[in-house]
């Protein structure tokens, strides 16, 4: 292939997986460009299910390729492949580097507009409007790249019917699954501000496992996930803790394709649903879905939050800590308003 494109995107989990529309889609459109994402290990089961044309290479940033020695290594490394062109999708010291360094070999480098200014106004302002997506601005930088008349045209990782189970997750009991619908629940994030009230989420998964017609999948990562789940599991009929038993993130996606809802935080798990095309009913507070970080192909109606408190957002990652101690934009949302949306999914 004449034309190679290098993509960085290193962190974080969910604006990595926002790379994976644009990706597959321009190279879909291009099937004739060969593209290398290079990002950390986790992500490269995901990207395994894009179009052949696209490669990947792993970024360890906290092993072989750590400091300004393991960068100069895997700057080496990425020019060693030859790429024509480089689509910084993460703009960061690190990517900044490798651009210089890119530029200095004679490689046509661009890289995402942040649009910092913009997420600031977003911020202060009384009345919210949309922001430009994310998956937008990514698409931008292939753009300007060469390929003006891009467009993101992205449905799922998976055929229609979702992931074939029998292959991808063979140790997995698919039973009940014509008798139940199945539902996800994700109720984790990297920060406090982003995370809905623990015991309000398990008074949503006992709501949901009351029913008796739902068989509902837990999500997390970590030891502290891993007890809190596998708690509730053990109060709920019906409800399954996956935390630890699925091996990376292309099972878990496989798995969540075939649940008509995920109930999740403003998390990765938010996009990863949104990747195979599951409606998910996502829990917002610190942070905003007009913010231009919305899962792909989702709906604001799906976005649970309080519009009457003039504090938020706070910040566009949701990263600054209550400036009241007491995060009222995630306790004061009743585990009634998640529960109608997700119903309304389930009977739809």
């Amino acid at each position: 292939m004449k034309n190679h494109i290098l993509v960085l995107r290193f962190s974080a989990m969910g604006d990595v997986l926002m790379t994976v529309p644009v990706i597959d889609a321009f190279a879909r459109q291009h099937p004739d460009v060969r593209l290398t994402v290079c990002s950390r290990a986790w992500a490269k089961p995901v990207f395994a299910l894009l179009p052949p044309n696209v490669n990947f290479v792993v970024a360890d940033l906290k092993g072989e390729h750590s400091g300004w020695k393991g960068l100069n290594f895997l700057c080496r490394k990425l020019l060693a492949i030859q790429p024509t062109a480089m689509a910084d999708l993460h703009d960061v010291l690190r990517t900044k580097w490798l651009r210089t360094r890119f530029k200095m070999a004679g490689i046509t480098v661009q890289h995402i507009h942040k649009d910092r200014r913009a997420r600031k106004a977003f911020i202060r302002a009384s009345e919210k409007t949309l922001q430009r997506s994310v998956f937008e601005k990514y698409a931008d930088v292939f753009r300007r790249l060469g390929y003006p008349d891009f467009q993101v045209q992205f449905r799922s990782l998976f055929p229609e019917g979702g992931a074939d189970l029998t292959t991808t997750l063979p140790h997995f009991d698919a039973s009940q699954r014509p008798e139940r619908n199945w539902v996800a629940v994700a109720p984790f994030a990297t920060y406090e501000g982003k995370i809905y009230p623990l015991p309000q989420m398990e008074q949503v998964v006992a709501q949901l496992a009351a029913r008796g017609d739902v068989r509902i999948f837990l999500f997390g990562a970590g030891e502290r996930e891993r007890a809190v789940t596998e708690a509730w599991a053990a109060r709920h009929p019906h409800t399954e803790s996956m935390t630890g038993k699925l091996n990376g993130l292309a099972e878990e996606a496989a798995l969540i394709s075939h649940c008509r809802v995920m109930v999740a935080m403003d998390s990765a798990n938010m996009h990863l649903a949104s990747l195979v095309g599951v409606p998910v009913v996502s829990i917002w507070g610190a942070t905003h879905p007009l913010g231009g970080f919305l899962g792909w192909g989702q709906q604001l109606d799906d976005a649970i939050q309080r519009t009457d408190l003039p504090c938020r957002p706070c910040s566009v990652f949701g990263n600054k800590p209550c400036q009241f101690g007491d995060y009222r934009c995630m306790t004061g949302i009743t585990p009634e308003q998640a529960l109608q949306r997700v119903e309304l999914k389930i009977e739809n």
